[in-house]
């Protein structure tokens, strides 16, 4: 859905956009009667990039209130740290432009660009994390300093064309997902092959899915199936041995089984087909390749991306 965009991110390294800007008047800020301060550069016939100058008062051929900007955005700090960049992501954002929130606001900015236009403004933090974002000012932005946004717009959409085109990149966004998916598995099951020869494990299932379990202990109740809340305790570790988590010993838990409904997808997919292999009271080892894991999605330093885990559970309770 499109909605208003919560701009802050975590802090990310990185280039400044728009390098390709034409060096004639690169320095040359102007600003509007409302305090906006701006550059914005578009195409001559030559195709090279030039700064357009002020703009008139009575321009009307920017984006205009209820369209979409589809575009590709950074904003640093006063001390030119990179807060956000979207070319850090497969695809462009999706801004819908919408009243001004304050003086000399984005949305102000947004409706002075055109379809292939650059812009760089330069944007009252306090006012923008009050009244636009609705969030306090973070300590790693000065009070009554700046934020400098760096805009290159792609598209100009009304809604209903914005959303078609947004699910269309959704769509194209899941494949080349699924695709990359497809070739890690085959790279993280050699390694779980390797890992399984190395440490001599013995009766080594493989669910149809691809996540390796070894029943160390089995269990006399019911297996569990979609739909049961099932109880279990794990150890989680990386297959160098790393241990990251206990639920014997997570104080957050009090030292208690965690507790989910299987097949609901409350939890990683290599846990929902792996503790489904399993009778009440087993013991077991799995091992889940990345895609069936927390995938491309790094979870801080602990966790790098495409990371293959190991769970020591045991299925503690199952119910109906």
């Amino acid at each position: 859905m499109l909605s208003k965009t919560k701009f802050l991110l975590p802090i990310l390294a990185g280039a400044l956009l728009l390098q390709s800007c034409d060096k004639k008047n690169k320095d040359e800020f102007y600003t509007t009667a409302d305090g906006l301060s701006y550059k914005i550069y578009e195409k001559n016939d030559k195709g090279e990039y030039e700064n357009k100058g002020e703009v008139n008062t009575a321009d009307t051929t920017g984006a205009k209130i209820g369209q979409v900007v589809t575009m590709q955005m950074s904003y640093s700090n006063a001390a030119d740290s990179v807060l956000f960049d979207s070319r850090t992501q497969e695809q462009p954002i999706m801004i819908p432009v919408m009243e001004p929130s304050f003086k000399g606001s984005l949305e102000d900015a947004l409706t002075m660009l055109r379809a292939g236009d650059s812009g760089v403004f330069k944007i009252n933090a306090d006012s923008l994390f009050a009244k636009t974002f609705g969030q306090p000012l973070p300590p790693f932005i000065k009070a009554g300093s700046h934020l400098t946004f760096f805009v290159k717009v792609d598209k100009i959409q009304s809604k209903e064309a914005a959303i078609a085109d947004q699910q269309k990149m959704f769509e194209e966004q899941m494949v080349k997902s699924q695709a990359r998916a497809a070739e890690q598995i085959k790279i993280d099951d050699a390694k779980i092959q390797e890992y399984i020869k190395a440490n001599n494990l013995k009766n080594v299932q493989k669910t149809d899915a691809g996540v390796y379990y070894v029943i160390t202990q089995p269990g006399k109740g019911a297996k569990a199936k979609a739909g049961d809340t099932v109880a279990v305790h794990y150890k989680l570790s990386f297959l160098d041995g790393k241990e990251l988590e206990s639920s014997y010993n997570n104080p957050m838990s009090g030292g208690e089984p965690f507790q989910f409904p299987l097949g609901q997808g409350q939890v990683i997919p290599g846990w929902d087909d792996g503790i489904a292999q399993l009778n009440k009271g087993s013991k077991a080892i799995l091992l889940i390749p990345s895609p069936l894991a927390y995938g491309e999605q790094a979870r801080g330093e602990q966790m790098p991306a495409n990371s293959i885990l190991r769970f020591d559970v045991e299925l503690v309770d199952v119910k109906n």
